[in-house]
């Protein structure tokens, strides 16, 4: 058999489906490629049937054998073929000080979106929608739960049951989990990263998920890392606004990002996201903490970009910064210039940004597309594809480009200006560019330029200007 580089091999094996598999049984297995062994954890998934997902990341032959406290499921041999990836597949992506980029060294901007439940409804039709929008979409990352809120009734949970309160919470249920797989990978072939959020303050103790004890968060944890860590395209978000959850502490959520950063073989990034009352307080997490891979965060002002750089050596992703839309509560109905706005304030800076939209959709019960997908329908969608070309023709970390003198981009956002005056470093020549981030165009300036440069911008809003050193 043969699985190219980064991709995922399968071992899937018939054991014991007595008692409870969940907890009675452990598995795991060695794989091998010369001096290197990496440990992986199975999973039980139903019907008597166990699965160990790995992904190779090296090209060759490997080994592998099992390990189990249950006879027939232990010491299985067997070997597969790594080859080389495919078109497309540059690798999981990795933290390289305060950006990203493929395993392969290829840059990624994590230009997100919002889609917290799209795969809980078993809604077929819906979610290949999603799926299409997001195809034809910016974005390269989703964030998405795994666990309900207290509103809502899907026809599978993580656990087995329907009635709140009382669900099944020492079993898993493979047919939820078959759909959230089937996503990911969906995500998968578009490039996408999904961004599973572990935890959350939503539930409010009705079905009985955000209140759970030690042994139940790392029982789901264990479980959720073996079905899904072997996908490239995963990361982790341990929890939602996890200041809201008044059941757990500080201490508890370091646990919990300790032991997914002890069981995941392959290191995806991990980070954590805190609640906000907007525009008025905000609790951002310790992200000097070493289990944190990024800085996940949730604030009204991407102007402060620079201050989380320089407090935190780690990237900073603004994953939740207010939606465009019309719904009444103050998160959710800022104007799509507003959210440009933060997109490009906060890549002048290094940072990055998150979308998501409010616009109730009339077809599905209101629900908006933070919710359930669907489709996109909002202005700055266009504008966040225009800022990523840009983003894209130019050096993979702004602001050392800019301290070097090589590159940089001036934004002036909301302010209206007549025109600009731009000092240029001295002993150099400079092409200019007039960057209209609403309008979407970029006009060069006719000539090059030396020691200063004034623009005239004639008032309008929106506006940024491009410096590249003439080599």
């Amino acid at each position: 058999m043969t699985v190219e580089r980064w991709g995922v091999f399968e071992i899937a094996l018939d054991g014991p489906a007595r008692g409870n598999p969940y907890t009675d049984v452990r598995l795991s297995a060695a794989f091998q490629y010369r001096n290197r062994t990496v440990e992986a954890d199975g999973f039980y998934d139903g019907d008597g049937r166990y699965r160990i997902r790995f992904m190779p990341d090296r090209v060759g032959t490997w080994t592998y054998v099992t390990r189990s406290d249950a006879p027939e499921l232990d010491g299985r041999r067997g070997t597969f073929d790594c080859v080389p990836p495919g078109p497309g597949n540059h690798g999981p992506v990795r933290v390289t000080g305060t950006r990203f980029e493929y395993a392969d060294g290829t840059r990624y901007l994590p230009l997100g979106t919002t889609c917290y439940h799209w795969t809980h409804y078993a809604d077929d039709a819906f979610e290949e929608l999603t799926l299409s929008s997001l195809a034809a979409s910016p974005f390269t990352k989703v964030r998405m739960c795994l666990l309900p809120t207290r509103q809502m009734t899907p026809p599978l949970l993580a656990f087995p049951g329907d009635t709140p309160g009382a669900l099944d919470r020492t079993r898993f249920e493979p047919r939820f989990f078959a759909r959230f797989e089937r996503r990911v990978r969906d995500l998968l072939a578009l490039g996408i990263v999904a961004d599973v959020i572990l935890f959350h303050p939503y539930d409010e103790g009705h079905w009985g998920v955000d209140d759970m004890s030690r042994e139940q968060d790392l029982f789901l944890l264990r479980h959720t890392l073996a079905r899904l860590s072997a996908y490239r395209n995963v990361w982790w978000s341990i929890a939602n606004e996890y200041d809201f959850n008044r059941a757990k502490t500080l201490e508890d959520w370091d646990r919990l990002g300790q032991f997914v950063q002890r069981h995941d073989p392959y290191q995806r990034p991990r980070s954590i996201h805190n609640g906000t009352r907007m525009y008025a307080y905000e609790r951002i997490y310790d992200f000097t903490r070493p289990w944190t891979t990024h800085q996940s965060i949730q604030h009204w002002d991407a102007r402060l970009t620079g201050d989380w750089l320089a407090g935190c050596r780690k990237p900073v992703v603004i994953d939740e910064i207010g939606y465009e839309g019309t719904v009444d509560r103050r998160w959710g109905n800022i104007t799509a210039r507003a959210l440009t706005r933060q997109f490009w304030h906060a890549a002048v800076a290094g940072g990055y940004v998150g979308h998501g939209e409010c616009y109730p959709d009339a077809d599905r019960d209101g629900a908006a597309w933070i919710s359930r997908g669907g489709r996109l329908r909002g202005d700055s969608v266009p504008r966040v594809a225009f800022l990523r070309r840009l983003l894209e023709e130019g050096p993979a970390d702004l602001p050392a480009a800019r301290r070097r003198g090589e590159y940089w981009l001036e934004y002036f956002g909301d302010r209206q200006h007549a025109h600009r005056d731009v000092r240029l470093p001295v002993g150099a020549a400079y092409r200019v560019d007039l960057v209209d981030t609403w309008g979407m165009t970029v006009t060069p300036l006719d000539g090059t330029y030396r020691n200063n440069v004034r623009v005239a911008l004639g008032g309008r809003q929106d506006m940024a200007l491009r410096m590249r050193r003439v080599e």
